[in-house]
């Protein structure tokens, strides 16, 4: 039995900019024990593709784990037949169809009132005023919680995620996501007793008409805000300064060299929207030369699959050309975000 070696960190400059130390961690410690975060890293693109579809040995229940505590147990914290059964009951809410039918009209007109806010304005900032509520009103009308301003849906997702990234045990941080999930309860409960009509495709209605519990449906909506309000602001924002930033690739778009789509595909693996997704090591597992023990964390470091060398040639560049058909961005396996 061969331990994984021990990769320390300074926290502080990981938190600022994890790449460097990521590099070097897959040069040096593909699969390590970082004891700063009490965890194993995997950092490999290949180690993390096959690896997260073993759910009998990483496994995303994690009855102790910080989001099962703070926010509930949502589908991300389940494996097998209750994780497909909750993720085809929120299905009929997220389909392409139903975003294609009926929520590219409300991103599309709350989008254009925020640009009206904007026109007239000296300067503004890219994210407070313009990613943050375009994303913060698209989950508005594809959660239900029509009552929230978006800058409610940014603050209450924003907490939760610091609270379910807490492995430091700040008691504010656990304070604020308390109060942020009190406050989604509240709004879910609200929406649940206003009766929605039958045709009614937010994600509270349908999972409610479904007969999900109560403790499930909050969960899920909770999920929904922490993975879906974060992600898609920041995508906005950095997509656009990286365009900013790289004139030569801004002039390929502009070209028509180059498509939108390319650009959020490219941004998504050179910035990882999810940096990583925690699992718990169910059973004794032999990987990558090491021993993985029953009962430790482990981290699948999608931040530093995205720019394996193995790849991706010069993975540190920002390339809207790039082939990012390797990319897991968004995941590999059953729970790939929807």
């Amino acid at each position: 039995m061969k331990a994984p070696p021990e990769f320390g960190i300074i926290p502080q400059a990981f938190w600022d900019d994890p790449y460097p130390t990521l590099a070097a961690m897959r040069r040096d410690a593909p699969i390590c024990f970082v004891p700063q975060l009490n965890a194993i890293l995997l950092n490999k693109r290949d180690d993390i593709f096959t690896c997260e579809k073993n759910v009998a040995v990483f496994s995303s229940q994690q009855a102790g784990g910080l989001m099962t505590v703070l926010m509930g147990e949502n589908m991300m914290r389940k494996d097998g037949d209750a994780h497909m059964k909750e993720r085809r009951e929120i299905f009929p809410a997220i389909s392409p169809k139903t975003v294609k039918n009926t929520w590219r009209t409300h991103f599309e007109r709350e989008t254009r009132t925020v640009i009206d806010g904007l026109k007239d304005r000296s300067g503004f900032d890219i994210v407070r005023d313009f990613a943050m509520p375009v994303s913060g009103h698209a989950l508005r009308h594809i959660t239900g919680l029509t009552q929230l301003r978006p800058d409610e849906i940014d603050q209450t997702s924003q907490a939760m995620i610091d609270g379910v990234g807490n492995y430091g045990g700040d008691p504010a941080l656990e304070a604020a996501c308390h109060a942020a999930t009190a406050k989604l309860d509240a709004a879910i409960d609200a929406r649940i007793a206003a009766n929605a009509p039958d045709d009614d495709t937010s994600i509270v209605a349908v999972l409610h008409r479904a007969g999900q519990p109560i403790e499930s449906i909050r969960a899920n909506v909770k999920l929904a805000i922490s993975g879906g309000q974060n992600e898609p602001r920041d995508a906005i924002a950095g997509a656009a300064w990286a365009l900013l930033t790289h004139p030569e690739e801004r002039a390929k778009v502009a070209k028509d060299e180059a498509t939108w789509l390319q650009v959020f595909e490219e941004y998504a693996r050179w910035i990882s929207p999810i940096g990583m997704s925690p699992r718990e090591i169910k059973q004794d597992f032999e990987w990558g030369g090491v021993t993985l023990v029953k009962g430790t964390r482990a981290f699948l470091m999608f931040s530093s699959a995205n720019r394996d060398e193995d790849h991706f040639d010069e993975p540190d560049a920002f390339r809207v050309n790039r082939d990012t058909s390797k990319a897991i961005s968004f995941g590999a396996g059953p729970h790939f975000c929807a």
